[in-house]
């Protein structure tokens, strides 16, 4: 068995036929980040949040009958992110790719936002002009992680409210194993706390009063501490499954539904009433065979897992207005504390 398992420099742009650009905006800051699948990629998607903000997302039911998309836009700015998937299809027309509808190519670009609009001024957020210019950066090569595109703005650990919160991300990653690759990329914004799957540990999340150090959110309200969460539907865990082998619809929607055991393992609490955590697959089938769902589900679990924690050690610290929210990398070295 051939396995890139370990690999620390994947991400879903190792899937034949993805192709991955940001957009940032750092007046606020905000931003989008586009999946682009030029071929088209048979799609599903699994929503799980209570709040999610999401565009074109019933067409991939299995029982509906467009079964392939041209891209997915992950943006922030609330739902005035949704805007920004229409410039991703003004993009695409622009360069031929779209489905043929017999009077011209109609580009299928399902969307989903993350709750950015604290983090400076919540009038700037990402338009249809911002989903062009990512499109217009796609690349084949590793995408930037951390502070960027849809994860710019990005904040984890909101449960004892946004004062003790620290900065979320985007990152990406991806496994091989016997010629069948299967990446994801992850925008996170969750209201939870982000844990190492392999040790347990907190990386980030919410702190202690005083901002100095981890403190334990599952922990914390088990021995009492009561929850003091920011507004409903203001946090948010989307992202993008890939893998190069042949699936039919109904399978990208399974692995979209499998691949949210992927957040559960690196993210805790998740899929709350305060959270939109949504996720898309995407089958190119470049890699021409099939694989079995149980090999591709621990896969697409494992992916998101690891994306989800690269979101976080590549984020930095900003500060806003009074507020100060720092990186994992800023209290590495402190003690996670368990009340």
């Amino acid at each position: 068995m051939n396995s890139s398992a370990q690999n620390p420099t994947s991400s879903i742009t190792d899937v034949a036929g993805i192709e991955v650009g940001h957009c940032t905006d750092l007046r606020r800051p905000t931003g989008c980040t586009v999946i682009l699948a030029r071929d088209g990629a048979v799609a599903g998607v699994d929503v799980r949040g209570a709040a999610p903000g999401t565009r074109e997302t019933e067409l991939l039911h299995p029982s509906n009958l467009v079964d392939r998309v041209h891209a997915i836009m992950l943006a922030g700015g609330s739902a005035w992110g949704l805007d920004a998937a229409g410039g991703a299809m003004r993009w695409l027309e622009e360069n031929n790719i779209g489905l043929n509808v017999g009077f011209g190519l109609v580009p299928i670009v399902p969307a989903a936002v993350l709750f950015d609009l604290p983090v400076g001024d919540a009038g700037i957020r990402p338009d249809a002009g911002a989903g062009y210019q990512a499109c217009v950066s796609v690349s084949k090569k590793a995408p930037a992680e951390g502070n960027v595109g849809a994860g710019t703005g990005a904040l984890v650990g909101k449960v004892f409210g946004l004062s003790r919160a620290m900065r979320g991300g985007i990152g990406s990653a991806a496994i091989t194993v016997d010629g069948i690759t299967v990446g994801a990329i992850i925008a996170c914004n969750a209201m939870g706390d982000v844990i190492d799957p392999d040790t347990g540990q907190v990386l980030a999340g919410a702190r202690t009063p005083d901002g100095a150090a981890l403190i334990n959110s599952r922990n914390a309200i088990l021995n009492g501490e009561t929850p003091k969460p920011v507004l409903a539907g203001t946090n948010t865990t989307i992202g993008v499954i890939a893998t190069d082998a042949i699936l039919t619809k109904a399978q990208a929607h399974r692995l979209a539904l499998v691949a949210h055991d992927g957040l559960a393992r690196s993210i805790n609490p998740v899929h709350t009433q305060s959270d939109g955590d949504t996720l898309f697959a995407l089958g190119t089938g470049k890699a021409g065979k099939t694989a079995g769902m149980l090999l591709l589900s621990m896969l697409a679990a494992e992916a998101t897992a690891r994306a989800v924690v690269r979101a976080v050690m590549a984020a930095q610290g900003l500060t806003c207005g009074a507020l100060h929210w720092p990186a994992a990398a800023d209290l590495k070295h402190k003690p996670t504390s368990a009340p």
